[in-house]
C-alpha cells in the first residue's frame, strides 16, 4: 500500500510539475500570432505570385515607358477593391483603400527596368529590346530587382485586403515610374500626389539586395543612400591634324587632365568624414587616329551625403574644368548639372526604422536583421521624406544559401551587383519573405490590437 501511494504521489507530482511548467511558459506574443495569419495568407498566394514575377521579369519596360506594367498593376489593385488613379506623373499609378479610422500608410514600388541585355541564363530571361530616350535600340532587363519589388508589393496588397478585419486605417499603394533615372517620385509629387490623394503618415518600401542571402534584411536607421547628381562636361579645343599638334588645342589631352584633377576634389577638398564620390563614367571624343577633335564629352556621376558637400563638389567640378581650359588656352568648357535627374539622399526616419526592425528581429531572428552604414547608391524614395513624411526603406536578401556560400569560398567569383547583366534573385523564398515582412511592417502601423 505504501508503495502504491508512493507511485501515486510520484505520478501526481510529475503531472503537476508538467502543468506548472506549461502554465509558466509565455503565451504566444501578438506579433507571433499575427505572423502566423500573414504566413498562411502568403502561402495561399505564393504560386500565383511566382507566376506574376516571371511575367514581370520577361516583360520589362524602360523608364517613362512603363505603360503595360502600370496597366497590369492598376488592374490588380482594382480587382482587390482599391480606388485606382492612373497617369500620375506620367505612367504612375496610385491605389487607395480606406478601412476605417487610423493612420495612412503609403507602400511604394518602382516599375522601370534598365537598358541592360540579360545574361543570367535563367529560363525566363528577358529577351526584350526597346528604344531608349536617345533612340538607341537596347536590351531591357530588371537588373535592379524592380520585378521583385512589384511582386512583393502586390502580394502585400492581397494579404492586407484578406486581413481587413485585422487593421484599421488607409492604404496608399504607389506604382512609381522612372526611379532608375531619378525623376519618377518628383514627377508624381509635382503632379499633385499628396494634394489629389491622401498624404500618408508613414511611407514604406523594400529593395532587393544582390549580395545578401534570402531570409536576411539590411537597413540603416537614418541616412541610407546618397545624393545623386549627373554632370555633363564638353571640353572644347581647336581641332586639326594629328601630325601637327602644335597648331591645335587638343581637347583629349585637356580632358585627361580634367579627369585627373577632378579626383582631388574628394581627396583634398572634402572632409574625410564626409563621404563623396566623383566618377567619370563616360568619355567620348574623336573619330580617327590622326585627327585631333574639336571637343570631348565627359559624363560624371556625383554622390554626396550632405547638401553643403553636394554644393561644394558641384562648384568645384566647374571651377576645375574652367581652370584647366584657361591653362591650356582653350575655349571655356560647358559644364551642365542635370537637375531634372537629381536624386536627393534617402534618409530613413529613425523612430520608424527602430519600430519596424524591432519587429523584424522578432519574426526573423536578430541574427538575420543587420544594421549597416549608408551606401553611396541613390533612390528617389527619399523625396517622399522631404515632403515631411516619415519613411523607411529596407533591403531584402535575394540570394539562395548555396549561391551565397559558394561565393564566399577562396577563389570563388563574387556575386554580381545590382545593375549587372548577371544578377538574378531567387524568386522563392525571396518573394515569400518580402511579402511577409512588408505586410507585417504595415500591420505594425495600422493593425488592431491582437487579443
Amino acid at each position: 500500500m505504501t508503495r502504491i501511494k508512493c507511485l501515486y504521489l510520484t505520478t501526481l507530482l510529475m503531472v503537476l510539475a508538467s502543468w506548472f511548467s506549461t502554465a509558466a511558459q509565455d503565451p504566444p506574443s501578438a506579433t507571433s500570432r499575427r505572423l502566423k495569419i500573414v504566413r498562411d495568407q502568403v502561402q495561399d498566394q505564393i504560386d500565383k505570385l511566382e507566376e506574376t514575377y516571371r511575367y514581370l521579369h520577361t516583360h520589362p519596360e524602360l523608364s517613362l515607358q512603363e505603360v503595360q506594367t502600370a496597366n497590369r498593376l492598376a488592374k490588380e489593385l482594382e480587382s482587390l477593391g482599391f480606388d485606382v488613379t492612373t497617369k500620375i506623373g506620367g505612367t504612375g499609378i496610385v491605389g487607395v483603400l480606406k478601412n476605417g479610422p487610423g493612420p495612412t500608410v503609403l507602400v511604394r514600388t518602382d516599375m522601370d527596368a534598365l537598358p541592360v541585355t540579360e545574361k543570367t541564363g535563367v529560363s525566363y530571361a528577358s529577351k526584350v529590346q526597346a528604344r531608349d530616350r536617345s533612340g538607341t535600340l537596347v536590351g531591357v532587363m530588371h537588373a535592379c530587382g524592380h520585378d521583385i519589388h512589384m511582386t512583393c508589393w502586390l502580394g502585400t496588397a492581397k494579404t492586407l485586403v484578406a486581413l481587413k478585419s485585422q487593421w484599421s486605417g488607409t492604404l496608399v499603394f504607389i506604382g512609381q515610374p522612372a526611379e532608375e533615372i531619378g525623376v519618377g517620385a518628383r514627377a508624381m509629387l509635382q503632379d499633385g500626389l499628396f494634394k489629389r490623394l491622401p498624404k500618408p503618415d508613414y511611407a514604406l518600401a523594400l529593395h532587393a539586395e544582390a549580395r545578401l542571402p534570402v531570409g536576411h534584411i539590411n537597413y540603416s536607421p537614418g541616412l541610407a543612400l546618397a545624393n545623386v547628381d549627373t554632370v555633363d562636361i564638353v571640353v572644347k579645343g581647336n581641332g586639326g591634324h594629328g601630325a601637327a599638334p602644335h597648331t591645335t588645342v587638343d581637347p583629349i589631352v585637356l580632358a585627361a587632365r580634367i579627369v585627373l584633377d577632378l579626383q582631388t576634389i574628394v581627396s583634398r577638398e572634402i572632409n574625410p568624414t564626409d563621404p563623396a564620390v566623383v566618377t567619370v563614367g563616360s568619355i567620348h571624343g574623336g573619330t580617327k587616329h590622326n585627327i585631333i577633335p574639336s571637343d570631348v564629352k565627359l559624363q560624371l556621376t556625383v554622390r554626396t551625403t550632405r547638401d553643403e558637400v553636394r554644393k561644394h563638389v558641384l562648384d568645384a567640378i566647374e571651377r576645375i574644368a574652367k581652370a584647366a581650359a584657361t591653362g591650356a588656352r582653350a575655349p571655356e568648357p560647358s559644364v551642365t548639372v542635370n537637375h531634372d535627374e537629381f536624386t536627393p539622399a534617402c534618409v530613413n526616419d529613425t523612430a520608424l526604422a527602430r519600430k519596424i526592425t524591432s519587429m523584424f528581429e522578432e519574426i526573423l531572428g536578430k541574427e538575420r536583421v543587420h544594421e549597416r552604414p549608408p551606401i553611396m547608391g541613390g533612390e528617389d524614395f527619399g523625396r517622399y521624406g522631404r515632403e515631411g513624411v516619415p519613411i523607411f526603406m529596407y533591403f531584402l536578401g535575394t540570394i539562395d544559401e548555396a549561391r551565397w556560400e559558394n561565393s564566399l569560398k577562396p577563389g570563388a567569383k563574387s556575386l554580381p551587383s545590382m545593375h549587372s547583366d548577371s544578377y538574378y534573385p531567387t524568386p522563392e523564398p525571396s518573394i515569400r519573405v518580402g511579402v511577409t515582412t512588408l505586410s507585417m511592417a504595415v500591420l505594425n502601423l495600422v493593425g488592431k490590437e491582437m487579443k
